[in-house]
């Protein structure tokens, strides 16, 4: 499984329906499970960000589709990343 960190800010709808953000992650893990990704952890933050997001996914594809699906409900704005554990990145650099 590969894992992914996005980073969450609050859209405009997000903050005026703030009470209900809990209840959103619940569901949101539920979805996760759904499309085959597993939801390692959820934060919300202070700072730039309103929030961070950890995943694991079979491949980019079912990350990508989770992402798309979360912010569709249009509570937040998403920016994802890849992130290698040790091991992985042992492996990409006998690559080189």
């Amino acid at each position: 499984m590969a894992t992914f960190i996005s980073t969450i800010k609050f859209t405009e709808k997000g903050i005026s329906e703030i009470k209900d953000t809990c209840q959103r992650a619940e569901n949101f893990k539920k979805q996760a499970k759904k499309m085959g990704v597993k939801v390692s952890d959820i934060f919300w933050t202070q700072g730039p960000y309103d929030g961070l997001l950890v995943l694991e996914a079979p491949d980019d594809l079912s990350a990508t589709a989770l992402m798309v699906h979360v912010c569709s409900d249009g509570f937040v704005h998403t920016q994802t990343i890849r992130a290698y554990r040790a091991d992985e990145m042992k492996a990409i650099l006998e690559k080189i």
